[in-house]
């Protein structure tokens, strides 16, 4: 008999005698398939796309489910915003052009927040209209009640100033926003990256790097994790 019969011969075996062994062949290990956390990261229309997408692919290469949601479940339009680097006039403001899009899973008045261990919340221009919406805002102020991380960057400080979340604290922003943290009541700083408690807070999508390495550290260190 030669060594192919021999190995289906010894398969066949474990298959009839051993069915526990089947489960373990079909099924990846649970470290694999457990997810670290869900986060929740609020877009709409005009949600800036290297702010929303950086941070959601990182998140799931880190283990985190990632769930996208809007004022209603639908799919979105994501844009970018850059002031031009070279145009014949001079732009004093960022210009916006079409991105991509993103699906939103859920609206946000069937969120949970118990559900989530922590919140991202992007930039572009969406917060402009984002922040108006009470449901977001009875969102947005469970993190903080509940001192769950909270990773905001560039215009998303408009979304916490507006929940009332920030007074006392101290956050950086792009610099066009500095009046949105300060209404809030935060002390704004120029810089890359801040972390103050359980928020941290960034400029824009060129300070992703130092802005999710803080982030991640504070997922990791919760209660918990």
């Amino acid at each position: 008999m030669n060594q192919n019969a021999l190995n289906r011969r010894a398969m066949l075996g474990m298959l009839a005698g051993a069915p526990a062994a089947v489960a373990v062949l079909a099924a990846p290990a649970a470290e694999e398939t457990r997810s670290a956390g869900r986060i929740l990261m609020p877009i709409g229309d005009a949600t800036e796309a290297m702010d929303t997408l950086y941070p959601f692919f990182r998140m799931q290469e880190a283990g985190y489910e990632v769930v996208v949601v809007g004022p209603e479940a639908r799919k979105y339009h994501m844009v970018l915003h850059e002031i031009p680097p070279a145009s014949g006039i001079p732009w004093d403001i960022t210009e916006e052009r079409p991105g991509y899009h993103m699906q939103a899973s859920m609206a946000f008045r069937d969120v949970h927040p118990e559900d989530y261990v922590g919140l991202i919340v992007s930039g572009g221009r969406a917060p402009e209209y984002l922040r108006y919406n009470q449901d977001l805002l009875r969102i947005t102020r469970h993190f903080f009640e509940a001192n769950k991380p909270v990773a905001v960057l560039c215009h998303g400080i408009e979304i916490v100033s507006a929940a009332g979340v920030i007074q006392g604290r101290t956050v950086t922003t792009v610099p066009k926003c500095a009046l949105d943290a300060q209404q809030g009541g935060a002390k704004y700083v120029d810089q890359p990256t801040v972390v103050d408690g359980n928020l941290v807070t960034a400029r824009g999508w060129q300070d992703h790097a130092p802005f999710m390495r803080a982030y991640m550290k504070m997922l990791a260190s919760r209660p918990g994790a």
